[in-house]
């Protein structure tokens, strides 16, 4: 890859960068970036989590970085996720790391973190990093940045929690990221990780490649949920219950703003297949294979395209990526048993 070519890629997996400059600079002066990311074991997987991140991973290895996930299982536990039982909390982390070897994510360019080890084992490094971060900031600007918990800074938060964002920006430090990869939703805790660097007079921040957020099926639900299992495909759905939810969500005709199937076809679809098929009788049109989401967007936008065509296809597509991770889960008897206790987990918290 040129430089040109690695920017363009690790550019298009974030839908806000800060800043391009220092991303243009960083891959002209290293070759091998270390990208991070995060999540909190607590629960079940969605897709945004599962493919999406693949998708975007494996676009940051292709571009030459190395990429450190960080298992935050001390931070699910903080958060009171699994009831706050750390051991079903990272239980649910080895379930996680099964569906991304299932899905196809490249773990050679991977190297996973549990934070309860890390930290333990460098005890005395990370504790300093975070008093030092808490020290420089006021508990108004910390609290701002509760929606990385998916919490309002108008709760009533513990003093764990108070904690959290932190802890989160020690990480950025503390695994010597280069470039911060995590959701939209995480982009308050990455900026303080920035606004820490004028603090301690460091030129070199981290960037922030934020990537979009996908939106729930149901009319204005911004973001998925897990406590709504009819507002998101979750990686172990069957093929059924792929097709009702996709069935059932919401894709008003000529609509394209807020419309959750089309995202998911432009951020899930394209960039797995490179392409969306449409099957469909010629009295309404015939077959159709898109090779752009702007050439789909013009068929949808003038009527040509209905969401009696998207639905199917969408589903078939959905399925179809699915099916390898469906099939390791049958198939492998270690993944079985650890599908299952995941769920007896889920059953009892």
């Amino acid at each position: 890859m040129t430089l040109e070519e690695r920017f363009e890629t690790l550019r298009g997996v974030g839908e806000e960068c800060i800043q391009e400059e220092e991303l243009m600079t960083l891959l002209q002066n290293n070759p091998v970036p270390i990208c991070y990311d995060g999540f909190e074991p607590s629960g079940r997987m969605h897709i945004a989590q599962g493919i999406v991140k693949t998708i975007n991973v494996n676009e940051m290895i292709r571009a030459g970085c190395k990429v450190k996930i960080l298992i935050a299982d001390l931070f699910a536990k903080m958060n009171n996720k699994m009831g706050g039982d750390l051991k079903k909390i990272q239980t649910v982390g080895r379930y996680m790391i099964e569906i991304w070897k299932a899905a196809g994510m490249n773990l050679d360019g991977v190297e996973f973190i549990w934070s309860s080890e890390e930290i333990n084992k460098r005890a005395h490094e990370y504790w300093l990093l975070v008093l030092d971060i808490a020290e420089k900031n006021k508990l108004k600007r910390i609290t701002r940045c509760c929606q990385i918990m998916g919490r309002s800074d108008q709760e009533e938060l513990t003093a764990a929690q108070i904690f959290y964002p932190c802890m989160q920006c020690a990480d950025v430090f503390f695994l010597k990221a280069d470039i911060c990869q995590l959701g939209m939703d995480q982009r308050k805790v990455n900026m303080l990780a920035r606004e820490y660097c004028d603090d301690i007079k460091r030129k070199n921040k981290p960037i922030i490649l934020s990537h979009h957020m996908l939106p729930g099926f149901k009319e204005g639900q911004e973001k998925m949920s897990k406590s709504d299992p009819t507002s998101a495909i979750f990686m172990e759905d069957d093929e059924a219950q792929v097709n009702v939810k996709i069935k059932q969500a919401f894709c008003p005709p000529k609509i394209v703003e807020g419309n959750p199937c089309l995202e998911y076809i432009k951020y899930i679809v394209f960039p797995w297949f490179g392409k969306f098929d449409v099957i469909r009788k010629e009295s309404n049109g015939g077959n159709k294979t898109f090779l752009t989401m702007d050439e789909l967007i013009s068929d949808y936008e003038s009527g040509a395209l209905h969401p009696a065509d998207v639905k199917p296809a969408l589903a078939k597509a959905i399925n179809e990526i699915l099916q390898p991770v469906r099939d390791h889960f049958n198939n492998n008897s270690e993944a079985k048993v650890l599908l299952n206790t995941v769920k007896v987990h889920l059953l009892t918290q």
